[in-house]
């Protein structure tokens, strides 16, 4: 029985675009931002920023070396955090519509802090509510020191959450991290472009 549904964001409830990014960073004169970007995952320094390994002030600091002088710390922010368009109010209203329905709500996200403290939070305050109003309990990659599809952040979600695999159903639209997340006993289901995450609910 289906007693907890836990969501990616980006993909899932979240709407990006890499692109969108990427013509960021090269407006502001870092070569070959593409390398860096991947549709799941980031490399290098953006990588580092995601899995807790560095703070926010060493990731400004270490991409100044390899931009303009001229170049900003918000100017960075901005860039990274054009990676993410949106949030529907109809996806947030769905979220509502599950936790009043029974469900515990979680998040367990590959995220950083600059996009975290910053547009998300901002795209959860739609409809005047917090980020933490939708959720019954969040798990951030940098805070958990550790990025999908390693198990340990899974593991650190299953401790810090409390919740059953058995009785948890993932959604993810990375289908390495929905099976890393079936190889641990959870349900998980791959919610493809072109589709919602109601898609996919399970029937009461």
């Amino acid at each position: 029985m289906i007693k907890n549904l836990l969501f990616d964001l980006g993909g899932v409830i979240i709407d990006i675009e890499r692109q969108n990014c990427v013509d960021a960073f090269s407006s502001l004169g870092l070569q070959n931002p593409g390398s860096y970007f991947g549709d799941y995952a980031q490399t290098g320094i953006f990588k580092q920023i995601e899995d807790g390994s560095i703070n926010v002030d060493t990731f400004h600091r270490e991409l100044h070396k390899v931009l303009p002088d001229n170049v900003s710390d918000y100017q960075i922010d901005n860039a990274f955090q054009k990676f993410i368009t949106g949030i529907p109010v109809a996806r947030l209203q769905a979220l509502r519509k599950l936790r009043c329905d029974g469900y515990g709500i979680f998040v367990l996200s590959n995220t950083n802090p600059i996009m975290w403290r910053g547009i998300i939070a901002n795209e959860f305050g739609k409809e005047g509510l917090r980020r933490e109003d939708y959720f019954d309990g969040i798990v951030t990659s940098f805070d958990a020191k550790a990025l999908k599809p390693d198990p340990a952040i899974f593991e650190y979600a299953i401790e810090n959450l409390a919740i059953d695999p058995a009785e948890t159903l993932f959604f993810d639209d990375s289908a390495s991290n929905v099976e890393a997340a079936k190889a641990l006993g959870f349900n998980a289901v791959h919610v493809v472009p072109g589709t919602e995450f109601t898609d996919y609910l399970p029937l009461k």
